[in-house]
C-alpha cells in the first residue's frame, strides 16, 4: 500500500475509535511520525493532505524540514537536551517532551514567540523511558506558568511496549486522571494529551488522547 492508502486506513481507525468513545473526530490530531524516513516520504504524505509531522532528533529534523513544503507543521516528540533548546525552540511548533525545569528555562530563553509545550510524564515508572515522575509534574507546570514565552498545554506519555494494546490502557487512563488532577491543583488548563502510537492509538483515543503519534502504520517499518 502507498503512504496515501496508509493514511486513509489510519483515518478510518481514528474515526472508528472516536465513534466508539463518543467523541468528535475533530478532537484528535494525527501526528505522522517521520523519524528515520526521507523527505520524499514526508512530501508524499503531504501531497495526500497530511500537515502535522513529528520528529525525534534535532539534527535529522533540521536536514529534513528544509527539503519539505513550507506549510507543514513540525512537532518534536523525542527527548530534548537543554543544550539543544535554542535550535528546537525555533524549529518546532510544539515540544512534546519537556521533563525538567532546566529545559523549560532554556526554551523560554531562546524562543521569540509563544511556544506550546507538553510535560512528558513517565506514568509507568519504566526505567528506560524519559519523562518526569507523576509527583513532579505539578512543579513543572508551575515553572512553565512562570515563563514569559513557554506555554504548557498538556501532558505526554509513552507506555511500555506490549504486543497486546489493551494493556496500555491503564497507562493512558493514568495520564488522563493525572491531567484532571493537575488542572484542579494548579488552575492551569491542560487540554492536550499526547499518547498512543501505531498499534495502540485506538485505545489512547478511547482514554482521551488529543494527539496520536503514528509512524510505521503510515510510512512502514523502520
Amino acid at each position: 500500500m502507498s503512504i496515501s492508502d496508509n493514511l486513509e486506513a489510519v483515518e478510518v481507525r481514528i474515526a472508528e475509535a472516536c465513534r466508539k468513545a463518543g467523541r468528535s473526530r475533530d478532537e484528535v490530531k494525527l501526528i505522522a511520525v517521520s523519524k528515520k524516513k526521507p523527505a520524499e516520504a514526508v512530501c508524499e504524505a503531504a501531497a495526500a493532505g497530511q500537515i502535522l509531522f513529528g520528529e525525534n532528533r534535532i539534527q535529522e529534523a533540521q536536514a529534513k524540514i528544509s527539503l519539505c513544503p513550507n506549510h507543514l507543521h513540525w512537532h518534536l516528540i523525542g527527548h530534548l537536551q537543554s543544550n539543544k533548546a535554542k535550535i528546537a525552540a525555533n524549529l518546532f511548533r510544539m515540544i512534546h517532551s519537556v521533563d525538567s525545569e532546566k529545559l523549560l528555562r532554556a526554551l523560554d530563553e531562546y524562543v521569540a514567540t509563544p511556544l506550546p509545550v507538553l510535560v512528558q510524564v513517565n506514568v509507568s515508572g519504566e526505567g528506560s523511558k524519559s519523562g518526569c515522575a507523576p509527583e513532579e509534574a505539578a512543579a513543572l507546570i508551575e515553572a512553565a506558568n512562570a515563563c514569559s514565552q513557554v506555554e504548557v498545554h498538556g501532558l505526554m506519555t509513552i507506555p511500555p511496549f506490549t504486543p497486546d494494546p489493551e494493556k496500555a490502557r491503564v497507562h493512558f487512563a493514568a495520564l488522563r486522571e493525572l491531567r484532571d488532577r493537575l488542572q484542579d491543583e494548579t488552575g492551569t488548563p491542560l487540554p492536550e494529551l499526547s499518547m498512543g502510537m501505531s498499534h495502540e492509538f485506538a485505545i489512547a483515543i478511547e482514554e482521551g488522547a488529543t494527539f496520536v503519534r503514528v509512524g510505521s502504520d503510515i510510512f512502514g517499518m523502520r
